[in-house]
């Protein structure tokens, strides 16, 4: 029975030397298909035109080189570029070009799908397929900068976790994507400019804090007690409110990184001054930089509604008469479901 070939790209260098010397061949073609794979972004051995052909197919009995590929791609009226991937066997999912004068920003998935069924989130509806590579992740990365050099001439400035998935429900990848994303011989990108988004796992959370990680942080909190939050978000039902705080000030503690909150503002649900007056307590609480209020967007699953201007002006108002910074971010790609809590691999 033939042994099931390995993804190439999921061998360290050391590992490619060690088979390469093994092969007789010389240790520094190991560099030369690392530069192939993760800088030039190469899709096949036949592109590794340096190396010879003898080399290339022996690569190609011994290994995979999958990647993900474009299966659609929809461009919104404000510049947003939407677009889904297909994994080799299959699996679609979904990333986001959002583009503004500043900043050139990628938002990218980390899961086929989610577990953990966020009431606003139409990926909340799917089921989880499987976690995604890292090798995928980094992927998506790479096609949306190409998209964002093709369309605006600029290369991505940022990247959020704010796709389809729970990233720190698929911790290790996560981590792994980012830290290839980073480094010199990968994208290169500071991890500065990279923000993981959670629904909030305390543990995870807390595990970020342990192994120091260097990129941002911003917890999906969109509800300030738990009563709210366990009604849209079943995942605070096993890490409340409390569990978060205490989690997130463990992570800055360990790591001095920079905290996010991100609230959606629902109709007659979260949008009253009680509401902000309870999420001024929790911001008391954390260390955090910045509340994002964000624009509800219409999902056909979840039946709220996003409040009128008056009330989000009233809101945010009285957030700032009580030092809260916050800024209230409008929705881009709403026309192609590219927004905020709209990926779901719906047919273009």
């Amino acid at each position: 029975m033939a042994m099931q070939q390995q993804n190439i790209r999921h061998l360290s260098l050391p590992e490619l030397e060690a088979y390469f010397l093994e092969m007789g061949a010389q240790k520094f073609r190991a560099k030369q298909v690392y530069e192939w794979i993760w800088q030039k972004h190469a899709h096949s051995f036949n592109a590794m035109t340096n190396l010879s052909k003898e080399l290339r197919n022996q690569l190609a009995e011994n290994f995979t080189l999958p990647a993900l590929s474009f299966d659609a791609t929809q461009h919104s009226n404000d510049g947003t570029i939407k677009s889904r991937f297909k994994t080799v066997e299959g699996h679609l999912v979904e990333g986001v070009l959002i583009p503004t004068d500043e900043r050139k920003t990628a938002c990218v998935s980390s899961q086929v799908g989610c577990s953990l069924s966020c009431k606003f989130c139409a990926t909340g509806y799917m089921d989880r397929k499987r976690n995604l590579h890292y090798d995928e992740i980094y992927d998506q990365v790479v096609l949306i900068n190409q998209q964002s050099e093709e369309a605006y001439g600029k290369k991505l400035s940022n990247i959020v976790f704010m796709g389809m998935g729970e990233p720190l429900l698929n911790y290790n990848n996560v981590l792994k994507a980012i830290e290839r994303i980073s480094a010199e011989d990968g994208l290169g990108m500071s991890p500065r400019r990279i923000t993981v988004s959670t629904a909030g796992v305390a543990k995870m959370i807390r595990k970020l804090g342990d192994d120091k990680v260097r990129f941002k942080l911003a917890l999906s909190l969109h509800a300030a007690n738990d009563k709210k939050r366990n009604e849209i978000m079943p995942v605070n039902e096993s890490n409340n409110i409390k569990a978060l705080i205490d989690a997130l000030n463990y992570f800055y503690k360990q790591t001095g990184n920079e905290i996010t909150l991100e609230y959606i503002l629902f109709q007659n649900f979260n949008d009253s001054l009680e509401d902000a007056a309870e999420l001024v307590r929790v911001f008391r609480q954390i260390p955090a930089d910045l509340v994002n209020i964000i624009e509800y967007n219409t999902i056909d699953a979840f039946q709220f509604s996003k409040p009128d201007e008056d009330t989000v002006e009233a809101f945010m108002q009285y957030l700032e008469k009580n030092r809260v910074n916050a800024r209230l971010r409008r929705s881009r790609g709403k026309d192609i479901d590219a927004a905020c809590g709209q990926l779901a691999n719906k047919e273009s």
